[in-house]
């Protein structure tokens, strides 16, 4: 179990809090480039307790900037796109991908008010279908180009989650917590070749982006022992991960972002990917976007889906779970390491330091491959070897 001092120093999220710092120095999601259109440029997204506006300018460029006009606070989001700038609706104060206030329209000739304007803005990026933004101190570092945004040999979707009504650690611990796969989800997660009894061996080797997850199952019906099942948790907040494409027996690689909105709220975005011999898709290209809603119409949880059974996990620990009354077993290991990991790379951040995984913008790599396998869906060895992706 945590100190109630250790769980608040994890899970909180906001500007000038030691977690929320930590955060802010990693590229995180925004949203799916498909949800920006000519048609519907602006979106209101709301990111680790900041509430702000992306938007998609006349060129097909991306901005960010906070919702709220410095003026009279109207929102941006009921604003417009205007070249690479967005206008608020109000009085039309205008700004551009830097926040600078480049047009006040009701203020004087030779006014110099809006040279005292900033509107908060963030740097955004396009890679894989998702739209990315640093919200950091200083230069943006190297964008992480994981094999599933970066891969084209093949189909790319994306899938967004309704809100999840709780802390972002909640859904990444679960990714360290392989021993829940037998009970929670049994055979809707391509188990039924798994005894009847629990049998699984678990390693966790930290990495240069994370933890890598090795999950061994001793013994299945068949007789087939020794079934690998490895991908990793990438620090902070993504799970990397392959299945199979439902009612097929096609590989879809995904990466799951957890991504805190604020300190009880998470926003999940998936991306897959199936390597296809006769499909390409363009890694600066949109994919496209379907909604996913773990509820059914009563507002239960959707206990026949995979994805459902995990939220339900995640919610009903509680908006923040409360780690100081926990009782943990042998096979938390995964658990403690992460959380072991999240408060080293705090303090590294609070001393001034750069977190792992982190790289300067000039070391940026056109692609990075992680070495995924499960034998237990026919993957024996990692993809680009096999020469697919």
């Amino acid at each position: 179990m945590l100190s109630r001092e250790d769980n608040e120093l994890i899970t909180r999220v906001g500007a000038g809090t030691p977690g929320g710092e930590m955060l802010r120095r990693y590229w995180q999601p925004v949203a799916p480039s498909a949800e920006l259109t000519p048609e519907k440029p602006i979106l209101k997204v709301r990111i680790l307790g900041e509430d702000l506006v992306a938007y998609r300018t006349n060129e097909g460029a991306y901005g960010l900037v906070a919702e709220l006009c410095p003026h009279r606070f109207a929102s941006l989001a009921y604003g417009r796109v205007e070249g690479e700038c967005i206008r608020c609706p109000y009085h039309g104060w205008k700004y551009d991908r830097t926040g600078a206030c480049v047009e006040m329209p009701a203020e004087p000739k030779g006014s110099n008010l809006r040279d005292a304007v900033h509107q908060p803005a963030y740097p955004v990026r396009k890679f894989g279908g998702m739209l990315f933004t640093y919200m950091g101190k200083g230069e943006a570092p190297a964008l992480p180009k994981w094999d599933v945004l970066a891969w084209e040999q093949g189909r790319r979707w994306i899938r967004k989650f309704a809100v999840l009504n709780c802390n972002w650690v909640q859904a990444m611990e679960n990714s360290v917590d392989p021993s829940h796969l037998y009970w929670l989800h049994g055979s809707s997660a391509h188990l039924a070749d798994v005894v009847d009894h629990y049998s699984e061996e678990h390693d966790f080797i930290p990495f240069e982006y994370g933890i890598m997850k090795k999950r061994t199952t001793t013994t299945s019906k068949t007789g087939t022992a020794g079934q690998v099942d490895q991908h990793p948790l990438l620090f902070p907040n993504t799970l990397r991960h392959v299945a199979h494409v439902r009612g097929t027996k096609r590989m879809r690689h995904n990466l799951q972002f957890r991504v805190p909105m604020d300190d009880t709220h998470t926003q999940i975005f998936i991306a897959n990917f199936e390597p296809r011999p006769d499909f390409r898709t363009p890694n600066d290209a949109d994919a496209p976007m379907e909604y996913y809603d773990f509820r059914d119409g009563e507002g239960g949880y959707r206990m026949t889906d995979v994805p459902a059974q995990d939220v339900m996990a995640w919610e009903t620990q509680g908006a923040v779970m409360d780690r100081s009354r926990e009782q943990l077993g042998t096979a938390d290991k995964g658990v403690v390491i992460y959380r072991r990991m999240l408060k080293e790379q705090i303090e590294t951040v609070r001393k001034g330091g750069t977190p792992m995984g982190v790289a300067p913008a000039a070391q940026e790599k056109p692609i990075i491959t992680l070495g995924v396998i499960n034998e237990r869906i026919g993957l024996d060895r990692p993809e680009e070897e096999r020469g697919a992706a």
